[in-house]
């Protein structure tokens, strides 16, 4: 394998080109390429490729078809990043509440490791969560306002306090950790049962992270699926050796959990914006279907429909 050097932008340019992209514009696709950069703009042409192998662009495919794609990306990147922060709220919330009710309001109370799981297999779990959650109070607790507030006129940080400089991920690892009684208790508020609302947390979470640091979302994948649900089955969503296609751990797995845990308010105003960034997406690329661009993504022909089912 050759070694990678610097590329000017001409150099840029050239290798597009000499692998069958259009170039209309060199002044606009330079600025482009300055300012977004040549690797990450790249990362699409895999869409527009004539097989994975081959990659040569399918014929007529233009520079500005992929930048389109990748606006687009970054467009939906910020649509599910903005409503998992809003989930990211609401769990912190009910979490906090839910240990506040049940085992007190200061963290010598609601961190004891009796108030969690007794599971002899989790054991190692629970305190790796609780030490955590008590390093990022000595790291943030006179740091963040709400934080520093409470320990200077009160001497302890109540939980629903507490959760706001807790990051979602240990969010997601505290609820796995919690009595099963305090999981479905949880899980009911989102109608949901314990097991899918653990892994919905962690999926969530996951892409979370890839949103905040702007990767590539389009051809995203977990290693977690969410289980098969009535959403699978009344989008009549193909199947491959008994497993669905879409849906179970790319980004239309993150639109179901949306049906399941937005409000149906929040729930309509987001796909609203998804479908409004396809559409636009639509008017833009002629080389490749926009239905093909779809199914990469993993959303099924029908994926507006999930707006209305109940």
């Amino acid at each position: 394998m050759g070694k990678k050097t610097f590329k000017t932008l001409d150099e840029q340019i050239e290798i597009f080109e000499s692998k069958g992209l259009k170039i209309t514009d060199y002044d606009k696709t330079k600025d482009i390429l300055f300012r977004e950069n040549y690797f990450f703009i790249n990362g699409y042409r895999h869409l527009f490729q004539k097989s994975y192998k081959d990659i040569e662009f399918l014929p007529g495919t233009t520079f500005d078809e992929l930048y389109a794609t990748f606006l687009f990306d970054r467009n939906i990147r910020n649509i599910t990043f903005k409503y998992i922060l809003i989930i990211e709220n609401n769990i912190k919330s009910i979490i906090s509440y839910q240990l506040s009710k049940q085992y007190g309001f200061k963290e010598k109370d609601y961190l004891d490791p009796k108030n969690f799981t007794q599971d002899s297999m989790k054991v190692r779990q629970v305190y790796d969560v609780l030490n955590k959650m008590k390093r990022q109070i000595r790291i943030n607790g006179k740091q963040h306002t709400a934080t520093s507030h409470y320990l200077n006129n009160y001497g302890y940080i109540p939980m629903w306090i507490l959760v706001k400089v807790l990051s979602f991920g240990i969010i997601s690892e505290l609820y796995g950790i919690l009595k099963i009684e305090d999981q479905v208790s949880i899980a009911a508020f989102y109608n949901t049962d314990s097991e899918s609302m653990a892994i919905n947390l962690a999926l969530l979470s996951n892409f979370r992270n890839l949103c905040a640091h702007e990767d590539i979302l389009y051809d995203h994948r977990t290693q977690r699926s969410i289980p098969d649900n009535k959403y699978h089955n009344l989008l009549e969503i193909p199947k491959i050796e008994n497993e669905y296609i879409y849906g179970k751990n790319d980004l239309f797995a993150i639109m179901i959990i949306f049906k399941q845990m937005l409000t149906d308010r929040e729930f309509r105003d987001m796909m609203n914006e998804v479908s409004y960034e396809i559409d636009a997406l639509d008017g833009k690329v002629n080389t490749v279907p926009t239905r093909l661009l779809l199914n990469k993504i993993g959303f099924p022909d029908n994926f507006r429909e999930l707006l209305n089912i109940n």
